[in-house]
């Protein structure tokens, strides 16, 4: 399959080089003057087997305002979003610099992968400025030479890896959408939900590390099933565990805590948030834990926020409840703070325990099913119809380019968690700000707290497309 690489790195250290080494042609104007490349330059490159894009990029150098260098680091920074994957190119016979610093940095922030390589390594030259780079927090560097082609092999290998993956999550996210059309195809809103008692509930306990995750799932087993103690990070692998509550089968999910992503730079952690990640799609109930004596962090957010992208029921567990001094006033911050950072997913749960000692765990399971039940929640077709009549009764769509946007039926196309379609003739036009007005509204009408939703716009079909005046 096809991917995109992005080669980025700052003025002069063998881009371009790289670049026409990859593409088998002198495509890219080379020189030893630095900042040569200022505009994005594709070309369609092989190595071994692998086929791909490689995009050359302008030298990342710092920028303000409408400054040259300012406009060349934009169109870098579009390069690095566009890509499935970033070469950091640093010049190994240099050394690590503080602009290598730097950039380092902002990609580590970056959702883009990256591979970095040490270049003009020929010879076994520069290995002490390529053993400087395992300090930018980017993993092994790959030693290369793109004047002689040496280490095209270490390179040849870490795109395999990466192409590898990226062939496995297109599979499975082909396997997803069908399965989603599947049941959209089959799906009626009509028909009452009927829980599937043989088929175990699905949750996973995710946080940051050291939030007590591994101490509540054996409190909640009633045995030491899994190792604990006051080291963060104990839990490396997601450990499944079978489990059964009022009759009900269960599986747990306990997972390794997650950091923010700066952070991550050992191999083996990096697997381990892969893990978590995983067991989050896998799940359908996922309880993200805090720490009730730690603030509310960004890195908390994230997460509930991934949890809202995959889809799922979300709870929020806030342990060590028993050290609070004052849990009206703490709980009444934490409230406004997921009202006002989760405003997709208004009305979340918040369950308050002591994983250590107990009290209130007995608490969170009924939640979870309550939660559970409304993710597979049903709304029939003249009930949401009636619902849109007053919704845009009371509040008209913004008309677009002067003409009104009429919203003409909706139904649920599908649950887990509930999804609905709008049909209307001008459904691309309908703006971000009135979805967001009618997913709320959804959200109160028919209770549906603590869940994602998702609403399609659809175009309805004009009934005289295609049909020939009459003469």
């Amino acid at each position: 399959m096809s991917f995109k690489v992005a080669i980025v790195g700052r003025p002069n250290v063998g881009k371009s080089t790289l670049f026409n080494r990859l593409v088998g042609r002198k495509l890219a104007l080379v020189d030893d003057t630095p900042g040569v490349t200022r505009d994005r330059r594709e070309g369609e490159a092989s190595l071994g087997d692998l086929t791909f894009t490689v995009v050359d990029t302008a030298g990342l150098e710092e920028g303000v305002g409408d400054s040259l260098e300012a406009r060349m680091r934009r169109q870098t920074d579009l390069a690095i979003a566009e890509a499935d994957v970033c070469l950091f190119l640093m010049d190994a016979r240099a050394g690590v610099t503080p602009l290598d610093q730097r950039f380092a940095q902002i990609l580590r922030k970056s959702p883009t992968p990256v591979i970095l390589a040490a270049n003009k390594c020929e010879g076994g030259a520069g290995e002490m400025g390529r053993m400087e780079a395992f300090e930018l927090g980017l993993g092994a560097p790959l030693p290369l030479s793109a004047e002689h082609g040496e280490g095209l092999g270490n390179l040849y290998d870490a795109l395999s890896e990466f192409a590898r993956g990226l062939e496995k999550d297109d599979a499975e996210q082909a396997l997803e959408d069908a399965l989603a059309e599947e049941q959209e195809a089959s799906f009626d809103p009509d028909a009452p939900y009927e829980p599937d008692l043989e088929a175990p509930l699905r949750i996973a306990f995710v946080g940051r590390p050291n939030v007590g995750k591994s101490t509540l799932v054996n409190q909640l087993l009633g045995e030491d099933r899994m190792l604990t103690g006051p080291e963060a990070g104990i839990t490396r692998d997601s450990i499944g565990i079978e489990w059964e509550w009022r009759g009900r089968r269960v599986k747990l999910w306990d997972t390794a805590g997650m950091r923010r992503r700066a952070r991550v730079t050992e191999k083996l952690e990096k697997l381990s948030v892969a893990d978590t990640l995983r067991a989050i799609r896998f799940a359908e109930v996922v309880v993200v834990l805090l720490d009730a004596t730690q603030p509310f962090e960004r890195q908390d957010l994230h997460i509930a926020d991934l949890v809202e992208q995959e889809g799922r029921g979300l709870i929020i567990g806030v342990n060590k409840w028993d050290t609070v001094e004052n849990p009206q006033e703490v709980l009444r911050i934490l409230k406004e703070e997921l009202e006002r950072l989760l405003p997709q997913i208004r009305g979340v749960p918040i369950v308050q325990l002591s994983a250590l000692t107990g009290r209130g765990v007995e608490k969170l399971m009924p939640v979870i099913e309550r939660v559970h039940t409304v993710w597979n929640a049903r709304v029939g077709t003249a009930r949401l119809n009636r619902w849109l009549e007053e919704a845009v009764a009371r509040h008209q769509p913004p008309a677009a380019k002067g003409r009104p946007v009429n919203l003409k039926y909706t139904s649920q196309v599908k649950s887990r968690p509930p999804t609905f379609a709008i049909f209307s003739s001008r459904a691309d036009e309908v703006p971000t700000s009135y979805r967001r007005y009618l997913v709320n509204s959804l959200r109160e009408t028919f209770d549906l707290p603590g869940i994602p939703i998702r609403l399609l716009m659809r175009k309805s079909k004009n009934p005289y497309a295609g049909k020939k005046g009459r003469n």
